[in-house]
């Protein structure tokens, strides 16, 4: 029996420490709740805690990663971009329990803090109560669900779960293809697409 909430854990930790927009870890965590008839607590407890190993993983990772992918500019813009949201204090942890609630992809906020090298201990406890509280919710409903299991996976793929996962890919967009100094310091908006590090080969 252990071994199912091993599933639930590795699974969880899995969705949430890719570097892109992708289904949340309730997508894994409810089909095996219902199909092995886990503990939904237990299910909950090890899930949240799959996710936060994830995405606390995925903030280690991605600001060496995003160096060698993003120009030094770019990286420089995302910095500046978490110092500001930073200074908002108790309105920053506010916004990202907010945004954690909702069916909305987080790694958007994720890859922001890693990248603006926002130490994890600023964005991860705001995000545990979300998620906390949006997880428990959905996986105490496994009772509806287990007597609905077709329409479950039916809404894996609707509407509202397609329109936030494409939510996602523009935050995303957003987050690297807005020039976040003229933005916030200029107040004029402006897109860049040049943002990719590309090492000239000399000739020799």
């Amino acid at each position: 029996m252990w071994w199912y909430y091993f599933l639930v854990f590795a699974g969880a930790f899995l969705f949430d420490v890719v570097p892109i927009p992708f289904p949340p870890a309730l997508t894994i965590m409810v089909p095996l709740q219902i199909m092995y008839d886990l503990n939904a607590w237990w299910v909950t407890v090890i899930g949240v805690a799959g996710s936060i190993l994830g995405r606390y993983v995925l903030t280690l990772y991605i600001p060496l990663l995003s160096e060698k992918i993003f120009k030094a500019k770019k990286n420089q813009e995302v910095q500046y971009l978490g110092e500001k949201i930073s200074e908002k204090g108790w309105k920053s942890q506010l916004l990202i329990i907010t945004y954690s609630l909702l069916p909305l992809p987080t790694t958007p906020l994720f890859l922001a803090g890693g990248i603006a090298r926002i130490k994890p201990i600023r964005i991860i406890p705001a995000f545990f109560i979300g998620k906390f509280i949006s997880d428990a919710t959905a996986v105490h409903l496994g009772k509806f669900a287990s007597e609905n299991v077709d329409e479950m996976f039916r809404d894996t793929l609707s509407w509202q779960s397609i329109t936030g996962l494409i939510f996602g890919i523009l935050l995303l967009c957003a987050l690297l293809f807005i020039d976040w100094f003229s933005l916030l310091k200029e107040k004029k908006f402006k897109l860049d697409f040049n943002i990719w590090n590309r090492k000239e080969q000399s000739d020799t």
